[in-house]
């Protein structure tokens, strides 16, 4: 029998191997990271120590403190507009960038052929033509100012150049900025005058209305019925829903609260005043807070990134604030085009030929597009920029923006004011957009004005596009400086504004048509008038203010009609309804129920019988759709509710449609329902509609937040509700003492994603958490910028 000798037992080298894969797989995404962190860090500015930069006359200091904000200390105000320049570059130079290619229409340099039609839009409208013309109208003073600011710019764009250490925005899309010019600050500015609206959208939806529906329907969404007939062009001469396919529509009512005490009515007995302005939110912050000083200037505040100076803050004895007036400075012009020439328009019987402008848009990767604007007596045609629309009617702008003049002037001299007269003498400059500005001053002064140029006309009153081919309905005149809205030190002790109507009907001159919904406004004036002895924390708190009086009018009217109505849900939505202290705080039901069943109603209302491209020119169909909802409950329906089956109806159907497409993502049991689940802030970056860039940009995910768009901490949301509009840039200051004030600008100060100031006030705006301001001596990291 032959032995068996045992056999060796296999190695088992497969596990060590496998255990060095995944151990070297592991080093190696530790580098990655690594390396990745240290090329992000590679573009954090220099924000302590001693920098050269070339065109200085004298040392300036920077001190950055714990929230970021530069406080730039120069000895002259061409080092002062230099150093600004070179600051704010430090810290936005992507966004600054980004923001002048998008109101010049050169987005699809950059970006390519999806940014296309947005190009031809802003090229069309001319906000850079308007801004070109706008320069020869400064000061020698003013056009200094612009310059040596970017000079800054460029200095530091030098810099980066050398050094290669580019934010990493511009690797990431594969160019470098041109160097910066006056005319791109003057270029944003007339970006802000875009984006705090207009209302040639509602001109071109009212006559789709006239010309889509029955008389009666079409006015039941006009903001009051027309005194005089309107004149009416046939369907078959304009596309409206074609003419304006893609065009870039403003948030409705880019608006703002803002109000000023008197001493007699706070707790120090001098003036408090309080701003908030409403605007989009994203990363970078719209918003860059600085504080300038030199011998002739000490005014701390916010600017919008690539252009100096400060628009709105205070100084040693003013503080100002605005929200936006909203006044029509718009109008369509039907204009009557030869058919002969396509170039040519009628005017008084005659043709006249059109101004046409070689505006060829570059398109990364692609070819350069040959595009052209038309340029009628009234303004640029609008209606073509997506394509022919109509056979021989087009429709041109006349839109105050695009004339020049000169609002860096008059914030220059803002920032220097010492006192009411000296405040007012500057708002001459301010010419568009128009603004809600109040004002208070060290010697106990409050005021308020709405400052701009608000076209008087000859005949109409910009409810609809005009005939273009008469002088009938020209522009004549502004309303005069000295006859525009103003009251001082009124005898309430307090003077507020958010968006709302502006003075009676009294009032001999046009102001607009449309105004916000007026619940803010409400909600203000309530807490002002209930209390005295006000302090700069209250101010604070009324800032956060989360009261819905829109829910106080409607919810107890749709309760009753609504009074044993079928399906266990619905039933149950109306308890929590019926218990609820209408506050719109982030822990309860309520709030998602009401302020998605609003939404709700103007879809059931509106989206089947208006095609989405045109429900965006809408831009008053808050105010109408509660216009509408009060006619109901007053027991007059017009057609629109009429049509969807009456109020009962239309109620029961989008609470029933709002309950099913919460459940989708809540669950189906109401009590665990909580707005802030639903209900989140998301500061994001331009870049971050990339995937998988929304990582990187966004790091810190959505946060629960309170209010909604009614409330005075405003916090509109959209369908996935996603916040993204609201109080941009907090600001209260107590004049007692001028040396200190509360900001909050969410998400924070820097653009740079490896920066402590990237979104270290996300949070903080969220709950209400402002940081102070110290003007003297403040502390941080200091750096020192001293000439060649």
């Amino acid at each position: 029998m032959e032995a068996v000798l045992p056999q060796p037992k296999p190695k088992r080298r497969w596990k060590k191997r496998v255990l060095w894969f995944f151990g070297s797989l592991l080093i190696l995404a530790v580098i990655a990271v690594i390396a990745a962190n240290v090329f992000l860090s590679r573009s954090l500015p220099e924000t302590k120590g001693e920098l050269t930069l070339p065109g200085l006359l004298k040392t300036v200091t920077v001190v950055r403190d714990s929230s970021g904000v530069p406080h730039i200390k120069a000895e002259n105000e061409h080092d002062l507009y230099l150093a600004q320049g070179y600051i704010q570059a430090q810290d936005r130079l992507f966004q600054m960038d980004l923001s002048r290619r998008q109101a010049s229409g050169e987005l699809s340099e950059v970006i390519g052929e999806k940014a296309v039609k947005n190009d031809k839009y802003f090229r069309t409208l001319g906000l850079r033509r308007a801004a070109e013309s706008s320069y020869d109208t400064y000061t020698s003073e003013g056009k200094k100012a612009l310059d040596v600011f970017a000079e800054g710019v460029n200095r530091y764009i030098a810099e980066l150049q050398e050094s290669g250490k580019w934010p990493v925005e511009f690797t990431l899309l594969g160019y470098e900025p041109e160097p910066w010019t006056a005319a791109d600050s003057l270029t944003i500015g007339k970006y802000m005058a875009f984006d705090l609206g207009g209302n040639w959208e509602d001109q071109a939806f009212r006559q789709y209305l006239l010309q889509t529906f029955p008389k009666e329907k079409a006015y039941d969404l006009f903001p009051n019925y027309p005194k005089d007939a309107p004149y009416i062009i046939g369907k078959e001469d304009l596309d409206i829903e074609k003419s304006f396919a893609g065009a870039v529509i403003p948030y409705e009512f880019n608006g703002s609260n803002n109000w000023v005490v008197s001493g007699s009515k706070t707790d120090t007995g001098k003036p408090l005043l309080a701003d908030d302005p409403h605007l989009g939110l994203a990363t970078p912050s719209v918003w860059y807070q600085t504080h300038l000083e030199a011998p002739t200037v000490n005014v701390s505040g916010v600017i919008f990134a690539g252009i100096p100076g400060i628009i709105l803050g205070h100084n040693e004895n003013v503080a100002w604030g605005v929200t936006n007036t909203g006044p029509d400075v718009q109008d369509l012009y039907i204009e009557k085009r030869n058919p002969k020439n396509e170039n040519e328009f009628a005017y008084e019987d005659k043709w006249e030929k059109a101004k046409i402008i070689d505006e060829p848009i570059k398109v990364k990767d692609g070819k350069t597009i040959d595009y052209q604007v038309t340029i009628t007596r009234h303004g640029p045609v609008v209606s073509e920029f997506a394509g022919n629309s109509g056979k021989d009617t087009v429709l041109a702008l006349r839109w105050t923006a695009l004339d020049p003049s000169a609002e860096l002037e008059a914030v220059l001299n803002m920032n220097k004011a010492k006192d009411w007269d000296e405040f007012e003498k500057a708002l001459l400059k301010f010419e568009t957009p128009a603004q809600n500005f109040v004002f208070a001053s060290t010697d106990g002064t409050i005021a308020y004005k709405a400052n701009g140029k608000i076209p008087i006309r000859k005949k109409g009153d910009s409810m609809l596009p005009v005939p273009g081919w008469t002088d009938e309905y020209e522009w004549k005149s502004y309303i005069p400086f000295d006859e525009l809205p103003k009251t001082i030190n009124p005898e309430a002790g307090f003077i507020s504004t958010a968006n709302n109507k502006v003075i009676s009907d009294d009032y001999p001159y046009h102001i607009s048509n449309n105004w916000a919904q007026p619940y803010r406004q409400m909600r203000i004036q309530e807490f002002l008038k209930a209390n005295k002895k006000l302090t700069a924390q209250d101010m604070q708190n009324l800032q956060m203010d989360q009261v819905n009086l829109q829910a106080r009018e409607f919810v107890p009217q749709f309760l009753k009609i609504l009074n044993g109505s079928s399906g266990k849900q619905e039933e149950q939505a109306l308890e929590i309804l019926q218990k609820w202290n209408e506050i719109d705080s982030v822990d309860a039901a309520a709030p998602m129920i009401f302020n998605v069943w609003m939404k709700k109603i103007g879809d059931v209302l509106l989206k089947d019988e208006i095609p989405e491209e045109t429900l965006k020119l809408f831009n008053g169909r808050r105010s109408a759709l509660d216009e509408l909802l009060r006619e109901a409950l007053n027991g007059k329906p017009g057609p629109w509710i009429e049509e969807a089956g009456g109020i009962e109806q239309v109620l029961a159907k989008s609470l029933h449609q709002t309950l099913k497409e919460l459940e989708k993502t809540q669950g189906s049991d109401l009590t665990d329902w909580e707005w802030g689940d639903y209900h989140q802030v998301r500061f994001n970056h331009p870049l971050s509609s990339v995937s998988p860039l929304n990582y990187l940009f966004n790091s810190d995910g959505g946060v629960p937040v309170g209010g909604s768009s009614v409330t005075v901490q405003a916090a509109a949301f959209l369908d996935d509700g996603t916040v993204n509009h609201g109080g941009s840039w907090r600001f209260v200051i107590d004049l007692s003492d001028t040396n200190q004030a509360y900001h909050l600008v969410g998400p924070g100060q820097s653009g740079n994603v490896k920066s402590k100031w990237y979104h270290d006030q996300l949070d903080d705006w969220a709950d209400g958490t402002y940081h102070k301001t110290i003007l003297d001596k403040p502390k941080g990291d200091k750096l020192t910028l001293k000439p060649e």
